[in-house]
Formats: structure tokens, C-alpha cells, sequence
């Protein structure tokens, strides 16, 4: 008889879920992947400050495009 398993979600690290909110200004056209970090500033205002700090924690310049932020895989943090 097969074994019956149940996936369990994974919780999606917050990085992930800020990469699909620029994503999908991307393809909004909203801003563009060769803009450069900062511009997102304008867009995450309350919260840039936040979200500025996770970027930089992860070796991110405000001069990188967007593109670079968007071509992550995987947010995986070193122990």
C-alpha cells in the first residue's frame, strides 16, 4: 500500500513576497527592470526605509536594476 503524505506549505520568506509586489509593477509597467533600486522608494514609501535595510542586509546597492532584485531564485538566508 503507498504511503499517503501531506504537503505542508512552506511560509514565504518576506523577501519573496516584496520581489512579486515589484514584479508585478514590472509588468505593469509601473517602473522598469533597468530602473535602478531606489526608484522603488517612491512606490513603498512608508515602508522603504524596511525594505531598503532587507536589501542592502542582502548585499543589494540602490544603483542595482530592479532587474538584479527580480532574478533571485531563492531568499535563503546563511546561517
Amino acid at each position: 500500500m503507498a504511503k499517503s503524505t501531506t504537503a505542508v506549505p512552506l511560509a514565504l520568506h518576506p523577501m519573496a513576497k516584496f520581489q512579486r509586489q515589484v514584479k508585478s509593477l514590472v509588468e505593469s509597467d509601473v517602473i522598469k527592470p533597468t530602473d535602478k533600486l531606489w526608484k522603488i522608494a517612491f512606490l513603498f514609501r512608508d515602508n522603504w526605509q524596511h525594505w531598503k535595510h532587507e536589501l542592502e542586509e542582502f548585499e543589494f546597492s540602490m544603483q542595482d536594476p530592479i532587474s538584479a532584485l527580480l532574478a533571485v531564485e531563492s531568499w535563503e538566508e546563511e546561517q
